[in-house]
């Protein structure tokens, strides 16, 4: 499958989100977020069915991983930091750095990279210029701050051995890809993958063969680039604003967004789904060297 796809994408669940993003295939099922209603969502193998509301936090929820060896248990960029979600419900924050800044900061798109560390973004509410950052967790739960500058940053996504993190700042329209050292996790120098001219490359996410899957907020596309940054194909979607990519095995499921738009669309917020030839691989977990006891534990049930 090459080219412009117009057929075969479906929007079946009932489901309209405002902000869906940080779709992920965990290995035993699909989960995403709507960011701004701090909702982590679990979708039914029935594409016909509804999502299902797992938790919801009193504030935005940016996307998640799996932490291994702890059942039910999620690492989540949400808020203005990082916090473990116990199968309970219970809030447990490992860091929150952009709790006093100006302007006022929430955490946006993250993922665990194949070494099992956590990855996220933050970024204004109102998108101001650089003022973003990427931040680290390691397997002691240590947040470090790695990156500056940032607009609204999306992804991390990695290749399949890890070596190679690709980043967007969507308010700029370009994909970075930063080497990774396998041993200390520091970042390379970053060289552009892909610069888009219209639209916002928005959430990622990489297939055995290394291709890159890229939702293009406000253009209704996703797009798949070789790892060379060469297009390969474009799926056109029904819906204008397309946030979120990932592959369970040979299918792909795109979320869409509501938010912004004067006049949604029916299909606006759905998600989608599409077979496709190249398959992908289940989202990395977080793996904690340790069990940790973070401060500040809150209920939020």
């Amino acid at each position: 499958m090459t080219g412009d796809v117009t057929e075969g994408l479906r929007a079946t669940r009932p489901d309209r989100l405002e902000l869906g993003e940080g779709i992920r295939w965990t290995g035993t099922g699909v989960v995403l977020v709507d960011i701004l209603s701090g909702r982590l969502l679990a979708a039914p193998d029935d594409p016909a069915a509804g999502l299902r509301t797992l938790f919801r936090l009193p504030v935005p929820l940016g996307a998640v991983a799996p932490v291994a060896g702890r059942p039910g248990t999620w690492i989540a960029a949400a808020g203005t930091g990082i916090c473990l979600i116990g199968p309970d419900g219970t809030v447990n924050w490992l860091a929150r750095p952009e709790e006093h800044t100006a302007p006022r900061m929430r955490m946006n798109d993250a993922a665990a990279d194949p070494a099992g560390r956590f990855w996220a973004g933050s970024m204004s509410y109102d998108a101001d210029e650089g003022a973003g950052a990427l931040y680290r967790v390691g397997h002691d739960g240590t947040t470090v701050r790695v990156l500056d500058g940032i607009t609204v940053p999306n992804g991390p996504a990695f290749t399949p051995d890890g070596s190679a993190m690709y980043l967007a700042d969507s308010a700029r329209g370009i994909v970075r890809r930063f080497p990774v050292d396998p041993q200390t996790a520091d970042l390379g120098a970053p060289e552009t993958f892909v610069a888009v001219d219209e639209g916002s490359p928005d959430g990622m996410a990489v297939d055995v063969e290394g291709g890159v899957w890229i939702a293009v907020w406000g253009t209704g596309t996703v797009r798949r680039y070789l790892p060379d940054g060469t297009p390969d194909r474009v799926l056109r979607l029904p819906a204008s604003c397309p946030a979120g990519v990932c592959l369970v095995d040979d299918v792909l499921h795109v979320t869409t967004a509501r938010v912004g738009l004067t006049a949604p669309g029916s299909h606006d917020g759905a998600v989608f789904t599409l077979r496709v030839d190249v398959p992908g691989t289940p989202a990395s977990a977080y793996r904690p060297h340790a069990p940790r006891t973070p401060s500040d534990p809150q209920e939020t049930s």
